[in-house]
């Protein structure tokens, strides 16, 4: 159920931060204007450039949208789950600062494309934080569809693509328009209200400047041309039915005289060029655009400039390009609105909206050379909404389902490959017993540097001459690693510690680390022996920080467990020996398990005289075995090595080791006698 409701978490997070991010990237100059929006509510706007917001648009958008895809495909999930729940963390305080003082009309999360009302908003995002909430906290259930070896080429694709959404759409328009004044809208019909309809109240107020003094008029006051234009702005006087359009107004520059409703009502066609301020106008198509205007003279098409600019800008603008159309006021707004260009070039036919052009794309004297009934840029362009989203499929979502479904399949092939390996493996060890043959000797706390020097020698030379059929590992006091790793062939005699650290360094008297371990040369630790959990209080949670750190300095570990004579006389010894696995070592990967080795002492059995017989130690590393076979696999169970650590001696060693699920010996006071410790290896030959 856990998984069930993280993976129904991610997938609602991943739809809308996909949605979020992408309707935002095809409109990266809508995403500014509403970030401007933001600053100005926050009285921050003078100090943050224009670039900047258009860099804050573009970044906030792709980093929405990379989101959504690493969550959908469950990539990188620690991280993409943090961020997730940071990107909440910050937007549902916000939102709701905006729900109480609605200083902006609407968040614009989903730019035009859905348009939610601030509380509306505000309640979306504190579902989103739940479900941020909840794969922050298990991000390790997120089913994964893609392994990890290919996860850059998905993110590094993404990143590219939807950079290169914004940057189309900056340099051309929106890929997709969701405005009332996209192609084929009927201006005049966006403004229309059905009968019966609440009607909203408007009022658009000029302010104009004479001799110095600034004066605000309505439409109904509106002075002589002797006023200079300064700006202007519409206020919704009371609520009612808004129509898709309902700011759309035209005043004649050089006489103040509304057109709006003349100019819908033209037949055929009208070019309109659309600055919201010249003063930012992109000058570098002035040829192309007078190109158009004579085009538009030539043809008899009423050409217009619209802008909210001053008569001062205006005058300058016709200055510079040399331009003599016509310009009529409007609201900046609703100019930004009309297009994402400055400036824009729109062509309408009896009121329709029929083409947008950027400043980049203006058609020239190849395009316009003939009128327009009879040019294709005259018509309705057949780029239709299902063939953008084709060309988004082709060009995103189609790459990217090949790569998951050859992802999957080399994974399903190599799974298939490795199961193959497992089961010839378990074929050839069942047949071979191929198992790796181990006597360890623990030389525990005893003899001084000089002895231990002098017995390792005397093995390593009695080795030499007689190799053994089988490891041999000898794990002593930590005083001795250094001096031993010396002269010690650790190919025929490997070297061992008999504890370290669960801490990795620092402030820990009398301690010694994994990596100082290491460093003396020693490839082997033990473990959780009898004495360390009896003695020194080594929990199961120490005991995993210490087979952690001493993997991770390349230590084998010989992990022992056992019970106690008290728990084997209670029947609890299958119990103590799995939650001892359990505690410490289950948590490690397959990969991690199969570098340990197990040492199965029975308490009762160390230093007392008292054996295990050979057939009660079968039976306790049988089911040792068939506990690591319930966890990790036969595979792995088959291939783990189980020692006995139970006053093992030359005379008992034969029989032990004869059992098929013994595979050699943790030796305690054997081993402190070349001799001894000899007639215990040499039970393998």
């Amino acid at each position: 159920m856990k998984k069930v409701i993280v993976n129904i978490a991610r997938a609602v997070l991943a739809v809308v931060l996909i949605l979020s991010g992408f309707v935002k990237a095809i409109d990266p100059l809508g995403t500014k204007y509403k970030i401007g929006d933001y600053l100005e509510a926050l009285h921050l706007s003078e100090y943050i450039p224009e670039a900047m917001m258009l860099g804050g648009s573009i970044l906030l958008s792709a980093m929405e949208f990379m989101l959504g895809i690493l969550l959908l495909l469950a990539i990188r999930r620690r991280t993409a789950s943090l961020i997730t729940l940071l990107l909440f963390l910050v937007m549902t305080p916000l939102t709701l600062w905006l729900a109480v003082g609605n200083p902006v009309s609407d968040c614009g999360c989903f730019g035009d494309a859905i348009v939610l009302t601030n509380w509306e908003t505000f309640w979306k995002n504190v579902v989103l934080l739940v479900m941020a909430v909840i794969i922050w906290l298990r991000p390790l259930l997120m089913v994964s569809f893609i392994s990890r070896s290919n996860q850059w080429i998905v993110i590094n694709y993404t990143a590219i693509f939807i950079l290169a959404v914004s940057g189309w759409s900056l340099y051309d328009l929106p890929y997709f328009d969701f405005r009332p004044y996209h192609i084929g809208a009927n201006i005049r019909q966006g403004m229309e209200i059905p009968d019966g309809a609440e009607l909203p109240q408007f009022e658009t107020t000029f302010i104009l400047e004479k001799n110095g003094e600034r004066r605000e008029f309505t439409t109904d006051n509106y002075p002589d041309s002797t006023w200079t234009f300064i700006d202007s702005k519409t206020i919704q006087l009371s609520k009612g039915y808004v129509p898709p359009i309902h700011d759309f107004s035209l005043a004649r520059v050089s006489d103040g005289e509304d057109i709006t409703d003349s100019l819908l009502s033209l037949k055929g066609y009208v070019f309109l060029l659309v600055s919201p301020q010249l003063s930012k106008a992109d000058d570098s198509q002035l040829d192309l655009i007078n190109e158009v205007y004579e085009y538009a003279l030539y043809n008899d098409y009423p050409f217009y400039g619209l802008t909210s600019s001053t008569k001062r800008d205006i005058q300058a603008w016709c200055d510079k390009t040399g331009g003599e159309y016509p310009f009529c006021q409007a609201d900046e707004t609703t100019l930004k609105t009309i297009i994402r260009s400055n400036p824009g070039l729109l062509l309408l036919k009896d009121g329709t909206v029929i083409r947008k052009w950027s400043h980049n794309r203006l058609p020239d004297e190849y395009v316009l050379n003939a009128p327009l009934d009879k040019l294709e840029i005259g018509q309705i362009p057949e780029d239709s909404v299902p063939r953008k989203i084709l060309v988004i499929l082709l060009w995103y979502v189609l790459p990217l389902t090949l790569l998951v479904i050859a992802d999957r399949l080399w994974a399903w092939t190599k799974w298939i490959g490795e199961k193959s390996i497992q089961i010839s493996n378990k074929q050839l060890t069942n047949k071979n017993n191929m198992r790796k043959k181990i006597v360890a000797g623990n030389w525990k706390m005893n003899m001084n540097l000089q002895d231990g020097i002098a017995l390792a020698k005397e093995l390593n030379e009695t080795l030499k001459a007689d190799k053994p059929n089988c490891g041999v590992v000898i794990c002593t006091p930590f005083i001795h690693l250094a001096s031993i790793a010396q002269f010690l062939d650790q190919d025929i005699i490997g070297l061992g510690a008999e504890n370290c650290a669960d801490k990795e360094k620092g402030a820990f008297t009398g301690e010694v680390s994994a990596e100082m371990v290491k460093s003396t040369g020693a490839q082997y630790v033990i473990l959780g022996h009898s004495e360390r959990r009896e003695y020194y209080k080594e929990t199961p949670e120490i005991l995993k920080e210490k087979v952690l750190l001493a993997q991770k300095n390349d230590l084998k570990v010989i992990f022992c467990i056992g019970e106690s004579l008290e728990e084997r006389e209670a029947g609890k010894q299958n119990e103590v020996v799995k939650a001892e696995l359990e505690g410490s070592v289950f948590n490690l990967s397959e990969e991690d398990f199969r570098k340990i080795i197990i040492a199965y002492e029975p308490i009762w059995a160390i230093g007392t005289g008292k054996t295990a017989t050979a057939e009660q130690a079968e039976e306790i590393h049988a089911y040792i075995r068939s506990i690591i076979a319930e966890k990790y696999g036969e595979a792995v169970a088959d291939d783990t090595t189980i020692l006995y650590g139970g006053s093992c001696k030359a005379s008992n060693a034969p029989e032990l080791f004869a059992k098929p699920d013994i595979d050699g010996g943790l030796i305690g006071g054997a081993s402190l006698k070349c001799a001894d410790f000899k007639g215990i290896i040499d039970a393998w030959k």
